[in-house]
């Protein structure tokens, strides 16, 4: 009989898990509460199951749910794999889920470039159908300074290559099993994840245009700002990755959190280089530069 159960395949059953109806509702209620903070924002009000919900403190309530939800669930997926349940074709399957993951934050970005460069070469179409400042038929717009290409952005290019680099030391020295290599690489691309995000705050805060003044900042900050978000995210997802390596968990056979968290860092370098050769040269190209 204890044959006859013996498991054949590389597959498992997963334990009953809360984390997909909690997250769910985490999310929902993060997205009510957004909708009630900007409803607090503009002064009105969202009217819902007899309660006023244009509240500042909905959205952070849904935020901590779904922040809660993400830790213990990939709690779990650690321990699946210590367990030894991550087999081959398990571990192959996860890979996929990561590239249809990072296939879809593709997408994402593709819409925000398409806005801009919708913006950028029919400049006139974009001031009359958005009903926004004349353009001038130019891009930028007439009046616009533009951030130095050359400066900060450039600074920033840098620090993001080099922090690809630094991961992609790391990963090679854990095939190798090289501990010390491991720790300093994911060390290294942390530190550089922080300066970046530090250096383009920093460059917010001293734009020469806002967010809502003209298209030219809407359609910038909504694509350089959502990449720093992004930045962010990789920065923590190696922060854990760092934490795991001091612990011991990688090894060279067993290390899918470690490869996604490259891939992923991969994603948001290459991301930025089109950034900044489109968004920062070639739409600065003959404009007037604030110094």
């Amino acid at each position: 009989m204890a044959e006859a159960h013996q498991k054949q395949h590389d597959y498992h059953i997963i334990d009953p898990s809360p984390w997909p109806f909690v997250g769910s509702m985490g999310a929902l209620v993060m997205a009510l509460g957004g909708i009630g903070y900007m409803r607090y924002l503009s002064g009105g009000s969202l009217p819902l199951f007899g309660m006023d919900m244009a509240s500042p403190y909905l959205f952070f309530i849904g935020l901590a749910v779904v922040l809660f939800t993400m830790i213990g669930w990939w709690t779990d997926v650690v321990k699946e794999a210590h367990q030894g349940h991550h087999t081959r074709v398990v571990s192959l399957h996860l890979r996929y889920g990561m590239l249809m993951f990072i296939a879809s934050e593709v997408m994402f970005f593709v819409a925000w470039f398409w806005a801009f460069f919708d913006a950028a070469i029919y400049a006139g179409e974009a001031a009359q159908y958005a009903r926004v400042e004349h353009t001038g038929g130019h891009w930028p717009p007439v009046g616009i300074e533009v951030l130095d290409p050359m400066h900060l952005p450039l600074y920033n290019t840098i620090i993001l290559l080099l922090s690809g680099t630094a991961v992609t030391w790391a990963h090679h020295s854990l095939l190798h099993n090289r501990r010390d290599g491991l720790v300093a690489g994911l060390a290294i691309t942390v530190a550089l994840g922080v300066l970046f995000s530090f250096v383009q705050l920093y460059e917010y805060i001293h734009a020469p245009f806002a967010f809502k003044e003209s298209i030219y900042g809407a359609t910038f900050f909504m694509a350089t700002g959502f990449h720093g978000f992004h930045v962010i995210i990789g920065t923590i997802f190696l922060l854990v990755c760092l934490i795991r390596a001091m612990a011991g968990d990688f090894t060279p056979k067993q290390h899918f959190g470690m490869e996604a968290a490259a891939w992923y860092w991969h994603f948001v370098d290459v991301v930025w280089l089109f950034l900044f050769f489109s968004i920062y040269i070639w739409a600065s190209w003959g404009a007037e530069i604030a110094h």
